[in-house]
């Protein structure tokens, strides 16, 4: 239900049982409602909670949920989908996202607010969910970039005023797109396709940014925390987006009214040509926390409200300091300090940096037929509030073909702003990766910091997917990362952590040569980077003498090779030499190499940190091509 959160709430419709088949094990992944018509009521589903009935006609039916559902998905034919909900669409801004899958689940086709409803991203999920071919018919999916009305959304960015289906056809028809970038993440910019449209730096004192006669340049995106105004005269298409890195700092009399607290900050803003869509939160003395007009101006407008003890907001230096406002709550200024301690907590690498943090010095607004006085100054942040409540999605992708990972693994990995794992993972899960999303590939060796990095980005607010190969939680990064989080005293709610399991490597080599691991079994990692040496000497003498099944993990590298070679001598203290083994290399992967041998041999056959070996106990035996251990202990 983690995955669906963004779309909820969400519903489904069927009209046939063999739609409502389809979709209801879908509907209990992703927490949504089935409606059924009270002509498919039976007994047996009286206690399906995901199930609900609505009686008279689907089309009121339909009416009825429209307004208070985010995002719809029917299992009808689409001709019928488009006349239902035809009368009810108004806006892509502002319908819901619907998705038809047809009634055996081969197809799931994006139909209405693909882009700023998600129904692109849904209809990827679903696809994945019920292993079927997704339809997307957007401009930008076939050039495998990010839609231009998409760009900012997992950073939190808030849209402009412009010709948004202007921009979006120059994009779509690949013409050249000037890209204006003043403040907020350029993230994105570092993971786009080669032969993208989009022009960067260029040389804004140069150009007439209301001009159509720019050499070569057919549209213009300015990402800024200015509003600015579009000549009517101009024939260029041209958008704003508006990342929040502006804090507004307010002082206010007791009482004052939300009308006149938001005039003051709309009047503010305008006067210095500053966009409201870029405010990132409100900031105040906290014995402020509890003033009305600024709480329901807070509610109103979705901002955060932080707020300072005087002793923090005296250590600030501000441009004009008041020794009134000192005597009356204990420091020399309120707004000025609150706006840059706000501002100065965002900052990042990856992030354009402002020339100074205080756009604008307090200002006093008053208002004739409004009680109160509000103060008001603004400064701005290296980095954006996202206003989202970031994940961390722990990953594991199997052995690596597409058809080994489970279906919540994919979803989690087409869902994810962020995907962070080794190159070669990367590589593998491509084909699930979609455009838009920032894929960062760190080397074999720096496990560590690809948790920590993780942690970075989730902390900031995105979703962020790390890829184990495998199982993650066995040898891989689950545990390094909430190792990390635990070292920065994570509360254990924020991000939010959802692990997703994969086939492990001993599972997947087992399979590759019958039931090896069909009595107790363990698995030891050769591996000293992390463990001491001395340790894992001692756990491969219990385990061989014990007799377990042994699967070894990262037997050889290229420089340590010398523990293969104490562990084999080791198992032939307690093993035969005729005991079967199993080398597996790359299982499942184009270049996978399967030979099966015995104990006395192991060390003839080439092993490197793609094998998995499977030594055998007393009973195991080789058959053919096969590796059996009896179920059932016997000697």
């Amino acid at each position: 239900m983690l995955l669906f959160q963004d779309f909820h709430p969400l519903v489904a419709i069927a009209t046939t049982p063999t739609a409502a088949q389809t979709l209801q094990p879908l509907c209990h992944t992703a927490g949504a409602t089935l409606w059924l018509p009270e002509s498919l009521h039976t007994s047996e589903q009286n206690n399906v909670p995901t199930v609900s009935f609505y009686p008279g006609s689907l089309k009121s039916h339909i009416a009825s949920l429209w307004q208070n559902h985010r995002a719809f998905i029917f299992g009808l034919a689409t001709g019928a989908v488009v006349r239902l909900i035809a009368p009810l669409l108004q806006d892509k801004s502002s319908d819901p996202a619907v998705v038809v899958v047809d009634e055996s689940g081969q197809f799931v086709i994006s139909l209405c607010s693909g882009h700023q409803g998600k129904a692109d991203q849904l209809t990827r999920m679903i696809a994945l969910q019920l292993g079927a071919t997704p339809i997307l018919t957007g401009g930008s999916t076939g050039l495998n970039l990010p839609a231009v009305d998409m760009l900012g959304i997992p950073f939190g960015w808030q849209r402009g005023e412009g010709d948004w289906t202007g921009v979006s056809a120059a994009v779509a028809k690949g013409e050249r797109v000037e890209v204006m970038q003043e403040v907020g993440s350029t993230l994105w910019q570092n993971h786009l396709p080669s032969g993208h449209p989009f022009v960067f730096d260029a040389d804004e004192e140069t150009v007439d940014v209301n001009s159509a006669n720019s050499q070569s340049i057919n549209a213009r995106i300015w990402i800024s925390f200015t509003q600015r105004r579009f000549s009517p005269d101009s024939d260029l298409p041209k958008v704003q987006w508006h990342p929040r890195v502006l804090w507004v700092g307010i002082g206010c009399e007791r009482g004052t009214s939300r009308e006149l607290i938001e005039t003051a900050i709309i009047q503010t803003c305008q006067r210095h040509h500053l966009a409201v869509g870029a405010i990132a939160g409100i900031a105040t003395i906290d014995i402020k926390a509890d003033e009305v007009g600024l709480v329901e101006f807070c509610q109103a407008h979705d901002f955060p409200l932080q707020t300072f003890p005087a002793e923090i907001l005296r250590s600030v230096t501000v441009p004009t300091p008041s020794t009134v406002v000192n005597q009356a709550v204990g420091s020399p200024s309120v707004a000025e300090a609150a706006a840059l301690l706000c501002s100065q907590r965002f900052s990042a690498s990856g992030t354009l940096v402002p020339t100074t943090n205080l756009l604008v010095k307090k200002q006093i607004v008053r208002a004739d037929d409004q009680p109160g006085a509000v103060t008001v100054a603004i400064a701005v942040a290296q980095q954006e509030y996202t206003g989202r409540i970031g994940q961390l999605l722990l990953v594991g992708m199997g052995p690596g073909q597409l058809d080994q990972i489970t279906p919540a693994a994919k979803t989690a990995l087409s869902q994810a702003d962020a995907v962070i794992g080794y190159s070669l993972y990367i590589d593998l899960i491509s084909p699930i990766l979609h455009p838009g999303q920032i894929i960062e590939s760190l080397p074999i060796t720096q496990e560590r910091q690809r948790a920590q990095r993780a942690i970075e980005l989730a902390q900031w607010g995105l979703t962020v997917a790390v890829v184990s190969s495998g199982d993650c939680g066995i040898y891989g990064m689950a545990g390094l990362v909430l190792e990390e989080l635990k070292a920065q005293d994570w509360d254990g709610k924020t991000p939010r952590v959802q692990v997703f399991p994969g086939i492990t490597a001993l599972q997947a080599a087992a399979s590759r040569v019958g039931a090896p691991l069909m009595h107790d079994f363990c698995a030891i990692s050769l591996s000293n980077l992390l463990t001491p040496w001395e340790v894992i000497e001692k756990r491969l003498n219990a385990a061989a003498q014990a007799d377990f099944v042994i699967a070894l993990y990262n037997p050889r590298s290229r420089t340590r090779i010398e523990q293969l070679t104490i562990a084999h001598r080791i198992l032939l203290q307690y093993r035969s030499p005729q005991t079967p083994v199993a080398i597996v290399r790359s299982a499942y992967r184009e270049d996978e190499e399967i030979t099966l041998s015995t104990l006395d041999k192991l060390l003839d056959i080439p092993i490197d940190m793609l094998t998995t070996v499977l030594i055998g106990n007393q009973s195991t035996r080789l058959h053919g091509d096969w590796m059996i251990t009896p179920r059932g202990y016997s000697t």
